[in-house]
């Protein structure tokens, strides 16, 4: 794939700041009629999409319809079915002030959303059509421009954004740069008035001190290893066939996956024993579950596989050249193994186990703390949220899994190492706008 000269990626900004300068205000109309236009060129190109994640990723066009393109539509359209509504000014009471002339309270006060300008919209790879453009969709709906970089690792991908965004928009309005870690570099020396990046922590440290040399503000959408919490009450059919779904789908290249199972030890047999055979039918093959990213790390996962002090009870094996491995449970992993290190990303499992539930939140927020997710299996509900509240995340879910971010009425974003800034629905709104208080003084 061509990636965008050096060169032109000045110019691809400064046509858009041209723009903005002569037209500082997007009006409601004309971002209707863009998210439109990103609406049909979506549909048009489905079967496109479908290809190159396949090609990718190895995703089944079930998958890319439900996880990729069906998540974006269905943003778009409620972002035009309420966006009249979201971009009102929010009245609020009038407050003296001994400020106030000859003692004269305001007349009006309220708050109105202001785009930031351009945006800068970093894209992974994990869902590299859903997290490039249901960011630029709430960027839009707020009355931005906007530069997206897709991620290098999903070249087909990649190409195929550019193509939808380049027959729905203009590029004064929005463009595609395409790249590694220089055409990166180059964009972040840029002054955006917001960068929105999804990815890795580390990568978020970095974009995240590019953006202090502008002053620029950010969301970071990261990740963390999100537990997977079964009581010694939960339902283990439920619970087994959750985690599996959860952790196995997309190669577990999902950065809300549940990243490590801690179950209560009186229930741990009971519970893999069921895990086991979900895994056997849903995932039986090395292939099952899709391709990750790149050979370098598919080796990575066997590399951390062969230090484990665990016992792989199903999966390990793997074809690094075709960028597969098998769906990988392993038991007996304490806190201080290999696959507890860091998010793993990939289709691996670790069990761990528990005696006490009161020491649940201690051992999660001291080895692992405030995940982007966090999963808990319990038939005493209100004992469900009770521990929920002792570890902080950035999304919680019981007796579910990733139920958090396919609602366009729930904020989605982590906390601390995990992110910062929420979006989806009225969120994303919020977001990709500066919120100006404005006082007409009586």
């Amino acid at each position: 794939m061509d990636y965008t000269p050096l060169n032109k990626i000045q110019s691809v900004f400064d046509i858009q700041s041209k723009a903005r300068r002569g037209q500082k205000i997007i009006d409601i109309k004309a971002r209707k009629s863009a998210l439109n236009a990103l609406h049909a060129a979506i549909e048009k190109h489905t079967q496109e999409i479908c290809t190159a994640l396949s090609e990718d990723l190895g995703k089944s066009e079930l998958l890319v319809n439900t996880t990729e393109i069906g998540v974006v539509l269905e943003e778009i359209n409620q972002y035009i079915e309420n966006i009249d509504e979201w971009s009102k000014p929010q009245a609020v009471p009038n407050f003296p002030s001994p400020l106030d002339y000859k003692g004269r309270p305001p007349v009006q006060s309220f708050i109105q959303h202001e785009a930031f300008g351009i945006v800068y919209i970093i894209g992974p790879f994990n869902y590299p059509f859903n997290l490039a453009l249901s960011p630029l969709v709430g960027a839009i709906a707020a009355g931005n421009r906007a530069i997206i970089k897709p991620s290098e690792a999903v070249p087909h991908t990649a190409k195929i954004i550019e193509k939808v965004v380049s027959e729905a928009f203009d590029p004064q309005y929005v463009a595609v740069v395409q790249g590694g870690r220089e055409e990166n570099e180059a964009l972040l020396k840029l002054p955006f008035n917001m960068i929105f990046f999804t990815g890795s922590p580390a990568v978020g440290k970095i974009v995240m001190k590019a953006a202090s040399e502008h002053l620029t503000p950010v969301v970071l959408e990261l990740g963390g290893k999100s537990p997977f919490i079964v009581f010694n009450d939960a339902d283990l059919e439920r619970a087994a066939d959750r985690v599996v779904q959860g952790r196995f789908t997309n190669s577990g290249q999902t950065c809300i996956a549940p990243d490590y199972v801690l179950v209560d030890s009186s229930v741990k047999d009971a519970f893999l024993k069921k895990v086991i055979e979900k895994v056997q039918h849903d995932y039986p093959d090395i292939g099952s579950t899709g391709k990750v990213v790149t050979t370098a790390q598919v080796k990575r996962l066997l590399s951390l596989i062969e230090r484990t002090k665990g016992t792989v009870v199903y999966g390990g094996g793997a074809d690094p050249e075709a960028r597969t491995l098998q769906a990988t449970v392993v038991d007996g992993v304490d806190w201080s193994d290999s696959l507890m290190e860091q998010e793993l990303f990939g289709p691996v499992l670790p069990v761990l186990t528990f005696t006490n539930l009161e020491d649940v939140p201690t051992l999660v927020n001291a080895h692992h703390p405030n995940p982007l997710a966090a999963y808990y299996f319990t038939n005493n509900i209100e004992n469900g949220k009770r521990i929920a509240e002792l570890i902080p995340s950035g999304d919680a879910v019981i007796n579910g899994i990733m139920l958090q971010v396919v609602s366009p009425y729930l904020a989605f974003g982590g906390i601390g190492a995990s992110g910062m800034g929420e979006y989806h629905g009225r969120s994303g709104y919020d977001v990709f706008t500066h919120k100006k208080s404005v006082v007409v003084a009586g």
